[in-house]
């Protein structure tokens, strides 16, 4: 049986920066939930950051360029929170390595696990194209990332 990361929170475990889930009642998630082939995992908080937490934006890029030093994550308080996503997408990516996950379905426009669209870096809910860091360092590693409403697609896959 093909493995599967989910973001924790759609799973609807309470650890979104403003301490909600945001459960994703889809009936195939849920039954991959039920025989444990979906497997929840939090990129921020593996990474160190509390629940609740201030909202955190990608700023001068994408994920992918947070990973080259390219750009930052910085929180509503100016606070640069960089090192703790980065920390968090390689935890993110060793779990995954670590149980077999081809694929993944993560929350969007999260600037750990979006898979096309993250907020501006401006915290004024303008979003853009681009990845998370997560995102990016899974795909980097050829894990196939889709978001929270993209669960047909990744089941395609996973029955591929």
């Amino acid at each position: 049986m093909k493995q599967i990361l989910i973001s924790a929170c759609i799973a609807g475990e309470a650890i979104r920066y403003d301490g909600r889930g945001f459960p994703v009642k889809d009936p195939l998630l849920m039954e991959w939930l039920k025989e444990k082939r979906a497997l929840p995992f939090c990129p921020e908080v593996s990474g160190g950051l509390a629940t609740p937490r201030p909202p955190a934006e990608i700023q001068g890029g994408s994920g992918l360029d947070v990973l080259a030093g390219r750009a930052r994550i910085v929180n509503t308080l100016g606070e640069d929170v960089t090192d703790d996503f980065v920390l968090g997408a390689h935890k993110t990516l060793s779990f995954a390595k670590d149980n077999g996950v081809m694929a993944a379905i993560l929350k969007e426009n999260s600037p750990s696990c979006g898979s096309t669209t993250i907020y501006d870096g401006t915290f004024s809910s303008h979003l853009v194209p681009g990845n998370g860091v997560t995102t990016a360092l899974l795909r980097a590693h050829h894990i196939v990332v889709f978001n929270e409403t993209e669960i047909a697609g990744a089941a395609r896959f996973l029955a591929e």
